[in-house]
């Protein structure tokens, strides 16, 4: 099966490069190497889901790298950055807000019975599957730690 999300890429970079949009071009062909280093080079079938974990992924990094500048004070790496996480944005599934993973996190409490943070590990197990790509890793994580005494 091929991935829709590979597809879209492909067609971004094609019409960005006919744009002459080089700094587009670079950032939308680093994440098609990631993806493809994931996938074909790795003997795997494209698909949406490893896709969109690349992208989180990908996401992630330029995060970091954003807080590191900005300690270095380096506006310009910053926004360069950011550019790129916007970019990459478009690829990922909308992002779900605090109440959606309170909701989600209350659930998962329930169903594991879950009552200290010794027990954090249960409520993830549960947590982790549903919002995979759709949340950012420490904002569940704090949640969680919040919803458990």
């Amino acid at each position: 099966m091929a991935s829709e999300l590979l597809n879209q890429l492909n067609e971004e970079i094609k019409s960005a490069m006919k744009a002459k949009e080089s700094a587009k071009v670079m950032a939308l062909r680093t994440l098609l190497a990631a993806v493809k280093d994931q996938t074909v080079n790795a003997g795997v079938e494209p698909s949406d889901e490893i896709f969109v974990t690349v992208v989180s992924k990908a996401i992630k990094q330029r995060q970091d790298a954003i807080e590191q500048f900005k300690a270095a004070s380096r506006d310009d790496l910053v926004a360069q950055e950011q550019a790129q996480i916007d970019l990459y944005r478009v690829y990922q599934p909308k992002q779900l807000e605090r109440a959606e993973i309170e909701a989600i996190v209350k659930q998962a409490i329930a169903e594991s019975g879950a009552t200290t943070k010794k027990e954090m590990g249960k409520v993830m197990g549960l947590v982790v599957p549903q919002t995979k790509g759709k949340a950012d890793g420490k904002l569940v994580n704090q949640v969680v730690q919040s919803l458990l005494v």
